[in-house]
């Protein structure tokens, strides 16, 4: 059975989130095991859509979509 991924606009809540509770002292392992992901997948989260805004994301998003479907 395939797993549902997050939307676009989850990542980057949770990002954000995460970012706070970081600056706030909390460790990374408290956080991944209260959002429900894995550190790697925060980490790779972090590291696409870490900079982004929420349209920016979305477009990104837009365009892998499109890339994958030419191919």
């Amino acid at each position: 059975m395939a797993r549902k991924g997050k939307l676009t606009n989850e990542i980057t809540d949770a990002l954000r989130e995460a970012e706070v509770r970081i600056a706030q002292g909390e460790t990374v392992d408290k956080i991944c095991r209260s959002l429900g992901v894995s550190e790697q997948t925060r980490y790779n989260w972090r590291r696409e859509y870490g900079g982004l805004k929420m349209d920016q994301a979305k477009r990104l998003k837009e365009l892998d979509c499109e890339n994958e479907r030419l191919k």
